[in-house]
């Protein structure tokens, strides 16, 4: 059973991992970490106690647990499976915690590797953004066997606000599917809402601070729309991450003989924001595309 003194071995700091690894520090784990930027690591080390990884299989046998936070399926399944994948070198019963949003069929794939050695893979997809993972109040959706998910509670419960076990391998990629797909909504149905207040001559603000207190306010509404009215989109998670996301989406939507038209929709404005070298924005950045096609109109 895992206990916080436990080794960890974190690969990925990003805008999510630096932050959630450095809470499992702070809870008083032994915590390595790795990424492919080495500065992240120097910085990382500065702010919290641990050991930087030169490469990501250093000292591996020694971890109870293994956390991946990442961006594709190609990081995860090279991490793991690759040459010098990561499962090829792990004790038995380690548990690999994957916190990287995938297709469900790349975690059914890394699982039934991971149990070849001996181990355990976990899909754990999360919410709540780069404000949720610096605060440590992510929600996680887990697919595992259930005889894991206690040490998934134990060893990410530094970070976490809730927790669900969603079923076997896979369910937690789906679920996750389930939220970007509601969230790409919400977002274009915000920046719809903001571009006709503002082309309608209202107070956007006002507008906004009416309408949150009815049946039109999300987390993205209350979280977003001052950045948005102000044309500020460098705050969290970027177009193309979850133009990635949908694509996912979409995909498992077709292998299930179904239709998503907003996702689509929605997907393909966020190929229109690709196309205008704006990929690295923020996903509110609907709003920003609304008007830059008003004006070039």
């Amino acid at each position: 059973m895992i206990k916080t003194t436990d080794k960890i071995h974190f690969i990925g700091l990003g805008n999510m991992g630096f932050p959630m690894a450095g809470h499992l520090a702070n809870a008083g784990f032994n915590v390595s970490v790795f990424n492919r930027t080495p500065s992240k690591s120097s910085n990382w080390l500065e702010n919290f106690s641990g050991t930087a990884l030169s490469i990501p299989t250093a000292n591996i046998e020694s971890s109870n647990v293994v956390i991946l936070c990442v961006s594709k399926d190609e990081d995860v399944r090279e991490l793991l499976t690759g040459d010098n994948g990561i499962i090829f070198k792990l004790s038995a019963n380690t548990v690999i915690i994957d916190h990287s949003t995938t297709s469900a069929q790349l975690a059914i794939e890394m699982a039934s590797a991971a149990s070849e050695y001996g181990c355990f893979y976990v899909d754990a997809p999360v919410s709540g953004g780069q404000q949720g993972a610096i605060n440590g109040q992510l929600s996680l959706m887990v697919g595992c066997p259930a005889e894991v998910f206690k040490q998934v509670q134990t060893a990410t419960a530094p970070y976490t606000k809730a927790i669900v076990h969603m079923g076997p391998v896979g369910s937690g990629q789906k679920t996750k599917m389930v939220n970007q797909i509601c969230v790409a909504g919400l977002i274009e149905a915000l920046a719809e809402g903001l571009f006709f207040a503002e082309r309608a001559g209202l107070d956007t603000q006002k507008v906004m601070d009416v309408v949150s207190q009815g049946a039109a306010s999300s987390w993205q509404l209350v979280n977003r729309h001052k950045t948005m009215i102000a044309g500020e989109y460098e705050h969290g998670f970027a177009v193309d991450l979850m133009q990635k996301d949908l694509a996912i989406c979409l995909q498992e939507a077709s292998e299930l003989n179904i239709e998503l038209p907003a996702t689509r929709a929605v997907s393909g404005f966020y190929a229109d924001l690709q196309a205008d070298q704006l990929g690295h924005c923020d996903t509110s950045a609907l709003l920003l595309r609304l008007q830059k096609r008003k004006s070039a109109g």
